[in-house]
């Protein structure tokens, strides 16, 4: 009972992790994203005669040249391309995919970009523009469901860990095997699926919350039903 005891007061400590997880997510990541954004959608562009600066809230259009590209597919993608010819901006600039203008550029291409606070946002050739991986983008849905996730598993590891710190010799429906796993598996999925699908379709990301939580608990119910009726037919010989 000591170990149980010891297993559950590990698991609290582990929920209050993930509390503080979920706080993070909602009162900093999502709301800092969400200002950023809305910043960078309001910044104007810079005045033709005003100086140039390294870091700037006006938009800034300038002319690169490349320097050459990396295009890297895999596990461990890498999507890059080195720029040169400004005062300021010039380095390798990360991308989210290699469309639709990396992959078809090459070594003294002329590009134009677009910088905002020191860093270049998108860049563009002959009508065809790409972002940057460090242009803001109006997506908090995944960061809601993240934040989601992690509340939840918060509240997962207190359940559990109660339950077997005030009762260490009657926690059976609290184990890790069926239960803790598959409800382990079922809200990391579920959060996931729920955030990808909400930054596709754009739905309000206040909905994701309550979204996430209503099929977790569908799933809740699913895995303790299943295992109530899996154990009824073992006792009564059913098949």
């Amino acid at each position: 009972m000591i170990v149980t005891r010891f297993q559950g007061a590990l698991l609290i400590a582990v929920s209050l992790v993930s509390a503080a997880a979920c706080w993070f997510a909602f009162a900093t990541w999502l709301r800092t994203d969400l200002d950023l954004y809305r910043e960078y959608t309001a910044a104007a562009p810079c005045p033709d005669r005003a100086a140039s600066r390294r870091s700037e809230d006006c938009l800034r259009t300038v002319s690169f040249t490349v320097e050459g590209t990396r295009v890297k597919k895999g596990r461990h993608p890498e999507y890059r391309a080195a720029l040169s010819g400004t005062p300021f901006w010039d380095g390798v600039v990360d991308f989210g995919d290699r469309d639709p203008l990396l992959v078809e550029l090459v070594p003294g291409d002329r590009v134009t970009g677009t910088v905002w606070r020191g860093a270049v946002m998108t860049i563009g050739k002959d009508g065809v523009r790409q972002s940057t991986a460090a242009e803001p983008r109006d997506e908090p849905q995944m960061a809601a469901a993240l934040g989601t996730g992690a509340g939840l598993l918060a509240v997962l590891g207190l359940v559990f860990g109660t339950a077997r710190l005030l009762r260490p010799g009657r926690h059976e429906r609290f184990v890790w095997r069926p239960y803790g796993k598959r409800l382990l598996i079922i809200t990391g999925i579920v959060c996931f699926v729920v955030g990808l699908l909400g930054v596709w379709s754009g739905i309000p990301w206040w909905l994701v919350p309550g979204l996430a939580v209503l099929l977790v608990a569908g799933g809740v119910k699913l895995v303790y039903g299943w295992e109530d009726h899996t154990g009824d037919v073992r006792r009564t010989g059913v098949s």
